[in-house]
């Protein structure tokens, strides 16, 4: 096998709820090598999300590393920056897992944004799309779907590409 170095490519992809983002994700990320980093913010804290998580796994194939980052998105970026390409699913995910820790969420993804442009290797994220439905009732979840939104404004900012995800179906919404 000859190696080829990885190109400088970033993406988001966002939608909601089993919209297809996750597929659609893989899918993108192995078009850009034969094998990829899937950065995993998700933590299991019950046997549902035990069971989500373990759905993903079974999905993907042996081309795929994992690397588990429920905070420290950034430095997993950093560590893994190099010739394969890198999936982080997903942003919202992450997003609650800074807020439950009591963390500078919005410090964070300034950071993170800023460092999409240096990043040598492909990088896609997913998060999910969540200011499209009702007014949440509590404050706590209020305050997650406004930070959510911020968070998704400031990274489709900075990536090259970003798609929409409705029923399976992506629909590229930035070239």
């Amino acid at each position: 096998m000859v190696f080829i170095p990885a190109m400088r490519y970033s993406s988001l992809i966002t939608g909601g709820a089993r919209s297809g983002k996750s597929v659609f994700a893989e899918n993108l990320t192995l078009s850009k090598g034969d094998r990829a980093i899937y950065i995993a913010t998700a933590e299991s804290f019950d046997s549902e999300m035990e069971a989500r998580i373990q759905a993903h796994q079974d999905r993907r194939g042996p081309e795929w590393d994992t690397l588990h980052a429920p905070v420290d998105l950034l430095a997993a970026l950093t560590q893994s920056d190099g010739s394969l390409p890198r999936l982080v699913d997903c942003l919202t995910l992450w997003v609650s897992n800074m807020m439950l820790a009591d963390l500078d969420w919005r410090s964070a993804a300034t950071q993170l944004a800023a460092t999409i442009k240096t990043q040598k290797a492909p990088v896609i994220f997913v998060t999910n799309e969540v200011g499209m439905g009702i007014v949440p009732e509590n404050k706590l979840a209020r305050q997650f779907r406004d930070a959510a939104g911020w968070v998704n404004q400031t990274i489709a900012a900075e990536v090259d590409e970003l798609y929409f995800c409705v029923s399976g179906y992506p629909m590229k919404v930035k070239p």
